[in-house]
């Protein structure tokens, strides 16, 4: 039996796009039912993995500080995150996720149908194997776990 033939990166990265297409345009659907921008429903999912201070954010977020002020600002009001001063540097201002702001983060989540049907396609096994070449691809050690 011959092997399949290799695809190349551009077919790849085509394939990446639309697939990365469709979900963003889950995960703006399931935000907005949450009257949260996707930009904001991102920032929760940002600071679901622990605290992150201002800057570092606006980095993650690829944007500039001050959007992300007003992100935060937002947020704030409506109790889903919360700011607080570092405790090895007071002159850090650190995010921090509110209890309400994971239970919303949770029901972006479960809102996600596409998404979901798609991956629940998949087996246990294929889904650990994605899981294990997303990490490869995109994330590297020192941002896959936080400190």
């Amino acid at each position: 039996m011959a092997a399949a033939p290799r695809v190349d990166t551009a077919q790849l990265m085509e394939l990446l796009s639309l697939s990365l297409g469709a979900y963003y345009g889950d995960f703006t659907l399931a935000a907005a039912s949450e009257n949260l921008t996707a930009i904001q429903g991102k920032t929760l999912t940002v600071l679901r993995r622990g605290p992150v201070a201002m800057r570092a954010l606006a980095e993650i977020m690829a944007c500039d500080a001050s959007n992300v002020t007003g992100i935060i600002d937002r947020l704030e009001k409506r109790g889903l995150v919360r700011r607080e001063a570092s405790a090895s540097d007071r002159r850090v201002t650190n995010l921090v996720i509110t209890t309400e702001g994971e239970q919303i983060t949770d029901a972006i989540r479960a809102k996600m149908h596409a998404t979901r049907d798609g991956l629940n396609r998949l087996s246990d096994e294929e889904q650990n194997h994605l899981c294990a070449l997303l990490e490869r691809v995109f994330i590297t050690r020192s941002a896959a776990r936080p400190e």
